[in-house]
């Protein structure tokens, strides 16, 4: 087998496998084989540019940069769904339909209504061409870049299909997903995403498609539009999608009468709550294209169709008292304790008040009947008070001015919602908090040590800061509640082995505000130790790639106090990993400074690996892709003719390796 034809299998079976996990659900290898072959492909196409397909498995990971959003008009305009929220108002919709096609014959399909950003994606000969939004309906935003990372849409479509046509979906953040993106976010003191769908609509405006790639978007289908399409009912055209290797939800159901729409509805207005992902309303449409033709579009929906909306999981109940939690950070959140009621098929006794500016709004009070939703949100939130039942000596709700548990003063900064406790060094949740992350599974990863046990630890005076527990002894942690002679060797041997995380997961486990994973491994590569970190000013912080002003003030802030010095010094004395693995900088010279290259084709002086490094020790930059912020393409034999053409639409400059090796000598 040539080169071409490995390259080309190896394609084909990674967009199998792709479809049996992301649209199936059924993978038949592990990621580690997967993640092995995608490796292999890499390998082949980066030794073979001239094999480029901007279709290949690998080209997923994303990395292209979108500026501006190119406006692009629909070729079959998006229309928005009339709207029904009781059955009466369907019966009145099926007389509609029956008096316009003057029968009474007429099947319906039910779908779900999937609570995502609406979508159109255009397929040309079996392969992806085309993503846009809805927009207004008659024009949207071309995404087609951050679409592509998205492994449930495929690239290159199965078996025989249309020549040419547009399908159309939403793009959906699952439940899970969702929680785990906010649980990061708070790992590093930052507002979480208010719910699923407008975090998927601002996902396809990302300008790095890299960035969208490491979102756990997922994509659901349910509408084809063109000529000559090889089936005549909605039903029959799910079905071809799903063929053709499109994700299209398999709850879809036909229905003969609308008491098989009603069946439908009631089941899923309890069942929704068991999908991964939210839904809110079934779209019931006339299944017989034909008769689609034949009812048409008024002025902004078609007929044919209408969505029926569940109603808002609400309730009502007593709010029994507020309280404040403190987070590592110092923000204070309010909470509402409740008496506890069924809601969405769990039982409720806490929701959300997000902070004083929502309590006045809402004017809750202690004894209040308030009315708890959990529409869009994951965490129940109060929406409104009933103030019919209002008790006669109710008193207005006097937001805290003190932190409740270490009474220092609190702050609320100008533009900010949230108030905050400014004793970040001595307020016991902050502290227990910071040390909590420390140990985390994606910071020092201590085995043995959990938060409760950090809790205890802290609260039996055994550790201040996360520095301590590197002082702690087997004789301390024994006499602590459910500790046993091996749990406690556990965690003194799990303390010991976190000496050898590497610097850049020990600098995300510092809890810098702002400095997640992604910040922590960029700093770390540019400064190499905390030493040099620590000296860099603000201007230098900025100039770091993706670094940004809030997140260099917040690395300033940091190094400035005198408590986080003694720490990062006592870190030193134990042995924590405070600088790569290498110790010294292997920069050469800073000639190539602010300019960012990629690399394309096959090099007789150079591998493409010591080419890069070359470059980044120099102190240039390599990308992934050719943009408007690239300086030069440097080109080896075979350059791929999607870079060459790109570069020279953008005029970036395209050197030799030769040419390269001037400029640094220069």
């Amino acid at each position: 087998m040539d080169i071409l034809q490995t390259i080309q299998a190896l394609r084909e079976e990674l967009n199998q496998h792709n479809y049996n996990y992301y649209v199936q659900d059924n993978p038949i290898i592990s990621d580690f084989e997967f993640d092995t072959k995608l490796k292999e492909l890499q390998e082949l196409e980066a030794k073979h540019p001239e094999y480029f397909d901007e279709n290949s498995p690998t080209q997923r990971v994303g990395g292209a940069i979108t500026k501006n959003f190119n406006t692009v008009v629909h070729e079959t305009r998006m229309y928005s769904l009339d709207n029904g929220y009781s059955k009466d108002e369907l019966l009145e919709w099926e007389k509609r339909v029956q008096k316009g096609l003057g029968t009474t014959d007429v099947e319906y399909v039910c779908e779900l209504k999937y609570d995502g950003a609406s979508i159109s994606i255009s397929y040309e000969h079996g392969k992806l061409t085309k993503a846009v939004t809805r927009g207004d309906g008659f024009q949207g935003d071309e995404v087609t870049a951050n679409i592509k990372t998205i492994r449930a849409i495929p690239l290159k479509l199965k078996g025989e299909y249309p020549e040419k046509f547009d399908i159309r979906g939403e793009i959906i953040l699952p439940l899970e997903g969702f929680a785990k993106m906010n649980q990061e976010l708070i790992e590093i003191g930052e507002t979480p995403y208010s719910n699923p769908r407008n975090t998927a609509s601002g996902s396809l405006k990302l300008q790095d498609s890299a960035e969208v790639a490491k979102r756990p978007l997922d994509c659901l289908l349910y509408f084809i539009v063109g000529n000559n399409l090889p089936f005549k009912t909605q039903f029959e055209g799910l079905e071809k999608a799903r063929q053709w290797g499109f994700k299209v939800p398999k709850q879809s159901k036909l229905a003969k009468s609308m008491n098989d729409v009603f069946a439908f509805i009631d089941h899923w207005d309890i069942h929704r709550h068991d999908l991964p992902y939210e839904t809110d309303g079934v779209v019931i449409k006339v299944n017989d294209l034909h008769q689609q033709d034949e009812l048409g579009y008024t002025a902004k929906s078609p007929r044919w169709a209408i969505a029926y909306k569940f109603k808002a999981e609400r309730v009502s109940t007593r709010l029994n008292s507020i309280s404040y939690q403190v987070g590592r950070t110092g923000a204070i959140t309010p909470v509402a304790n409740l008496e506890p009621v069924q809601l969405a098929g769990t039982i409720v006794k806490r929701a959300s008040l997000h902070n004083a500016d929502q309590i006045e709004k809402l004017d809750v009070r202690v004894g209040d009947e308030v009315f708890v939703e959990k529409g869009g949100e994951i965490i129940p939130k109060i929406i409104a008070v009933d103030f019919t039942k209002r008790p006669e000596d109710s008193m207005p709700t006097i937001y805290i001015d003190k932190c409740p548990e270490c009474l220092t003063e609190l702050e609320r900064k100008e533009g900010e919602a949230q108030h905050y406790c400014p004793n970040f060094y001595g307020c016991p949740p902050q502290i227990i908090g910071r040390i909590q992350h420390y140990i985390s599974r994606k910071a020092m990863d201590i085995e043995g040590l959990g938060g409760e046990t950090v809790a205890l630890l802290y609260n039996s005076d055994l550790i201040h800061n996360y520095a301590d527990l590197y002082e702690l002894k087997k004789e301390q942690v024994l006499p602590l509640e459910r500790m046993a002679d091996k749990s406690a060797d556990n965690l003194i041997n799990g303390i010991e082995k976190s000496k050898e995380i590497p610097f850049e997961r020990v600098l995300y486990a510092l809890g810098i505000r702002y400095v997640g994973e992604t910040v922590a491994k960029k700093l770390a590569k540019h400064y190499k130790s905390i030493d040099n970190l620590a000296n860099a000013s603000l201007m230098d912080l900025v100039l770091v790639d993706e670094i940004g002003e809030r997140i260099a003030q917040s690395v300033i802030t940091f190094f400035e106090n005198d408590e986080n010095k003694k720490i990062i010094e006592r870190l030193k004395t134990y042995g924590v990993q405070l600088e790569t693995k290498s110790g010294t900088d292997t920069s050469v010279s800073d000639k190539l400074a602010g300019k960012i290259f990629v690399v394309s084709g096959v090099f007789e002086k150079f591998s493409r690996d010591d080419l890069k490094k070359a470059i980044e020790d120099n102190g240039g930059k390599v990308g992934s892709s050719i943009s408007s912020k690239t300086n030069y393409v440097v080109a080896g034999d075979n350059m791929g003719p999607a870079k060459l053409e790109k570069a020279n639409q953008l005029g970036v400059a395209i050197i030799s390796e030769d040419d390269f090796i001037k400029l640094v000598a220069e």
